[in-house]
């Protein structure tokens, strides 16, 4: 049975981090026979282009709402089916969805492996690697952190197989 891997990460809001996730991360896990659980495609692209070309107000505030209501559930739910996260730690600090997506799989009791590729410092101390709690929540459950892509295909069948 194929697992199923939600892939949490900043990168589908810019040009740039969607062409790195789907040309370069996604074929790696896809590669290794994972369902990738994309949380930038789970919602409708009409829905989010329908919003972003209305007009500046309360209309599109409320219409804002509604969606992300619609983001959010559909994300949760895609964390609920998956048998554990990929999440892309990059940035001055690690983007405050995926922290939240890394949180709610922890406590679901699915494992999650961390990649962080940017050599920027980001973590609480030096100790670890990025934020401590975020740490703890990726190896709560057996999960790791790495820091080279090279690494990322070992460090899935460590914690998926």
């Amino acid at each position: 049975m194929t697992k199923k891997l939600y892939i949490a990460s900043p990168f589908g809001f810019s040009e740039a981090g969607r062409s790195y996730m789907y040309d370069t991360v996604v074929p790696v896990i896809a590669q290794l026979g994972y369902e990738v659980l994309d949380p930038w495609k789970l919602t409708p692209d009409e829905l989010i282009t329908e919003v972003s070309q209305m007009s500046y107000g309360v209309a599109k505030r409320n219409r804002w709402r509604e969606i992300n209501k619609i983001i959010g559930a559909n994300n949760t739910e895609a964390i609920r089916q998956s048998d554990g996260i990929f999440a892309i730690l990059d940035g001055v600090d690690v983007d405050s969805g995926t922290a939240s997506e890394i949180g709610f799989a922890a406590a679901l009791g699915k494992p999650v492996v961390g990649y962080r590729g940017d050599f920027r410092l980001s973590a609480d101390n030096e100790g670890g690697k990025v934020n401590v709690q975020v740490q703890y929540f990726i190896e709560m459950h057996g999960g790791q952190l790495v820091t080279e892509l090279s690494d990322v295909p070992e460090a899935l069948k460590l914690v998926f197989h």
